[in-house]
């Protein structure tokens, strides 16, 4: 086992809750109503300060954002290379900031809530605690689920995640840049995941990255538009593959966390199917 067992649990017990809480915050954002004639109607609320929801055909959605991540992937190693630290944290704070709102204007109001999704991105990126780190974490998925939950169908959103799934193992086992970024970022104490720190060693620490995180939320937040909260049993399954890989992972080895997950997410899907 990589980590201790309370460390294990927690860090399952933190990523479930980051899927509750999102699964809860896109209920604020999208609802269905039933027509005369008996046909779904979508309604989904628009997004705080003026922005807008990307416009994608569903079916065939994953082909640009594979495009946008794999752009996103290169210009954060170029940021790397050039050790722009002042950039990769201003690119830090921005998306904390925008994404912590978004998630909590239904219930705070655009303006409250920008102010404290400032709030906790300055404070996670230069008031260092396990708190500030990971409290924004707890938040600013939800905000990112609410972004791009609506562009995907069911069948794209898989086919991304099957795709992210390869990358992710090529990124750790292979070209191992996936390493490289998480240590740079962990360096630089500016890291988008989840952070536990454990012992009295410093080196002794629980990390999960944010994809690892937003990635199944967004797969679950697809699947609420079908069968509601119950695709948090999507989300519970997702935390069992998570589980199974702090179980049998290794201490200083680094393993993809994707893989694990999405499996843990399909037989979930595949449960919600034969349920519902």
């Amino acid at each position: 086992m990589k980590h201790t067992l309370k460390i294990t649990l927690i860090l399952v017990f933190l990523f479930l809750i980051i899927q509750t809480i999102g699964i809860f915050v896109i209920s604020k954002y999208y609802s269905t109503e039933i027509s005369a004639s008996g046909e779904k109607i979508e309604k989904l609320n628009k997004l705080p300060y003026d922005l807008d929801y990307p416009q994608f055909e569903r079916e065939t959605s994953y082909i640009p954002i594979i495009i946008l991540f794999l752009i996103g992937t290169i210009f954060a190693l170029i940021l790397v290379r050039l050790n722009a630290n002042v950039l990769w944290k201003f690119w830090f704070i921005f998306t904390i900031a925008i994404t912590c709102a978004i998630a909590l204007t239904p219930f705070l109001g655009s303006l409250i809530a920008g102010v404290i999704g400032i709030i906790l991105a300055l404070l996670k990126v230069f008031k260092r605690s396990l708190i500030t780190h990971n409290l924004p974490e707890l938040i600013m998925y939800s905000g990112l689920a609410v972004l791009f939950f609506n562009i995907f169908s069911v069948i794209s959103i898989i086919i991304l995640l099957l795709v992210i799934s390869v990358y992710d193992m090529i990124a750790v086992w292979k070209t191992k840049h996936m390493i490289k970024l998480a240590k740079y970022q962990t360096k630089l104490k500016v890291f988008a995941g989840l952070m536990i720190l454990y012992g009295k060693k410093s080196e002794n620490f629980a990390i999960l990255g944010g994809g690892d995180i937003g990635f199944p939320l967004i797969f679950a937040a697809v699947l609420f538009r079908d069968y509601s909260f119950y695709s948090l049993i999507v989300s519970f399954f997702a935390g069992l593959g998570l589980l199974a890989l702090l179980l049998l992972s290794k201490k200083k080895k680094f393993y993809p966390a994707m893989p694990f997950i999405i499996a843990g997410c399909l037989i979930g899907f595949a449960i919600l199917k034969i349920l519902f």
